[in-house]
């Protein structure tokens, strides 16, 4: 496994010590810093690389989540609060996962395995991919913008009503249209119908067993009446 740098963020010395007896347990976390508030964490982020923070919300000066939203690049992010009510917004400021104190240590290897895949897969992405991968992209429309996504980031495209959820290696983005006018922006050799509520990058598949596929730390299913065609279309892929 890669090796992940972490950062605890608290300002209680209790729950710093907590968590950094649970890192030091996992084999791939290396804990470089342990700051009291996010304005320590700015100066450090400032001139050190992070992988991964382990962020309290209620802080002096300037909650965890108020923090996340002034940086620009953000590491990845686990909030350890002793507060459940800040979850959705956590969610939606698409952090890793959330998880509440006291937080039992299997509680927080399954976070740290979910925070390794998600960096992992990022990191073999941006390493492998060619240069005419990264040249191709689509522009979506996003809250009344259009942002522009690089096809090698999609891992799979997901329908909700007449709304798609595009699940790219560090974000989701949601769009106002149809799976059918999502995949007619595609190019077809890459990017296949699964499911009637899926579309799968291929060159993003690590493992197919059964009816699902491994995409990222996600499982997509495979509608049977399309196993044959999407495992054929896979081979030819290849």
């Amino acid at each position: 496994m890669m090796e992940i740098k972490c950062v605890i963020v608290d300002d209680e010395p209790f729950a710093r010590k907590g968590i950094a007896a649970y890192i030091e347990k996992i084999s791939f976390l290396k804990l470089t810093a342990e700051c009291e508030d996010a304005i320590e964490l700015s100066e450090y982020l400032g001139t050190e690389h992070v992988d991964l923070l382990f962020l309290d919300i209620e802080m002096p000066e300037l909650s965890g989540l108020d923090f996340i939203t002034t940086l620009s690049s953000p590491p990845k992010i686990i909030i350890v609060s002793a507060y459940e009510k800040y979850a959705l917004r956590g969610y939606e400021l698409e952090v890793v996962d959330y998880l509440l104190k006291p937080v039992p240590f299997a509680r927080f290897l399954k976070a740290a395995h979910r925070a390794h895949d998600i960096i992992a897969t990022a990191h073999t992405y941006s390493s492998n991919v060619q240069t005419k991968g990264q040249e191709e992209y689509i522009f979506i429309k996003v809250d009344k913008k259009l942002k522009k996504l690089f096809l090698h980031h999609i891992l799979f495209i997901q329908s909700i009503g007449n709304y798609v959820i595009i699940h790219t290696i560090d974000s989701q983005e949601i769009t106002y249209c149809t799976l059918q006018q999502m995949l007619s922006l595609l190019p077809q050799h890459t990017f296949i119908t699964c499911h009637r509520s899926y579309i799968v990058n291929m060159n993003n598949i690590s493992v197919i067993e059964g009816n699902q596929m491994q995409v990222g730390h996600y499982k997509i299913p495979i509608a049977r009446n399309l196993k044959d065609e999407v495992m054929s279309q896979i081979l030819r892929h290849q």
